[in-house]
């Protein structure tokens, strides 16, 4: 069975409401994808093509740096995943997205995204809170990165995102929160006392 305006219209609730015309052109243009257990959805070197709606299922964002597999972002189910800079510019990516689950997912290819909001304002406005939503995100991560402690990080992941905790390895929430694995089970130890 075809989700996809059920899809559109849970992108719709989350970002910005949209009237009928504009949510079935919206649908029509969403590419379902299915993606096993440890399959890349996007590899280190290929072309952003889509903004990626998670459907069900859970996905990290990581890169190299030194040898080492270092976190960006981890999404589930009603969340987005968008490689920025590769997607905007159409460049390559120095960034991997990997299925850590079995995972659906709902790509928003750019090409047609970009030409709907050029036809259809309520789209375009749509667009733009999708953008909003994740410069903000990446905003508050940088913000929690150079001001907040390791304990306090790790408490308000706990608060805002526990789903993390119950799907993904320590060692990539430790790199997620920019500490190392020992670090972490210092910071878990020191706030269960």
């Amino acid at each position: 069975m075809d989700k996809r305006r059920d899809v559109a219209r849970d992108l719709a609730r989350i970002y910005q409401t949209l009237p009928t015309e504009s949510l079935d052109r919206l649908s029509e243009i969403l590419v379902p994808m299915k993606f096993a257990k440890g399959e890349q959805i996007l590899k280190e070197g290929e072309v952003c093509r889509y903004m990626y709606y998670v459907y069900r299922g859970f996905v990290r964002q990581y890169y190299f740096k030194n040898g080492k597999d270092l976190t960006e972002h981890f999404s589930y189910e009603g969340k987005m995943v968008i490689c920025i800079e590769s997607f905007f510019k159409q460049e390559p990516t120095r960034l991997l997205v990997e299925a850590q689950e079995n995972t659906w997912i709902y790509g928003l290819p750019y090409l047609a995204l970009e030409e709907l909001s050029k036809e259809d304002y309520n789209i375009a406005v749509f667009y733009r809170k999708i953008l909003e939503v994740s410069l903000i995100d990446s905003q508050i991560k940088a913000d929690l990165q150079r001001f907040e402690s390791a304990q306090d990080r790790y408490r308000r992941l706990i608060a805002n995102q526990p789903e993390i905790f119950r799907r993904a390895a320590l060692n990539q929430i430790a790199s997620f929160l920019q500490m190392t694995p020992e670090t972490l089970s210092r910071v878990r130890a020191q706030i269960i006392e």
